[in-house]
């Protein structure tokens, strides 16, 4: 368990990543080389790249969120980029985006209206 300071600044990196993947996903541009290199850097930070994004289990991303301490938050904003960024590619993350949603819905012991537009939304999508 991280002691309260190690935790503030390891939910701090955590969340300018976060941060700085959604603004790569939500400016609309077309993806190439150059684009994917940049969110592959971000991912590096939490043992990710596109490429293993695509190939990974759902479970075993979930679990891998968990290990690298998001808090639920944080694994929404997670499943959000997943979301954003495959509207504008040609690979599918939406399933394992439902997939993070759902375990917040079921794990985090709190209903949330929001989540569960997001998780219809996403179903309606594919």
């Amino acid at each position: 368990m991280l002691n309260k300071g190690l935790k503030d600044k390891e939910n701090e990196r955590i969340d300018n990543v976060l941060k700085t993947l959604l603004s790569f996903v939500f400016v609309p541009k077309f993806w190439n080389i150059e684009d994917t290199s940049l969110i592959d850097n971000q991912l590096t930070d939490f043992g990710l790249t596109t490429q293993v994004l695509i190939e990974i289990e759902q479970n075993d991303l979930i679990e891998l969120l968990r290990r690298l301490h998001l808090d639920w938050n944080q694994q929404e904003q997670f499943a959000d980029f997943l979301i954003a960024f495959s509207k504008e590619n040609s690979f599918n993350l939406t399933e394992k985006a439902i997939a993070i949603y759902e375990h917040i819905q079921s794990e985090s012991k709190t209903f949330s209206f929001g989540i569960f537009n997001k998780i219809a939304l996403a179903k309606a999508s594919l």
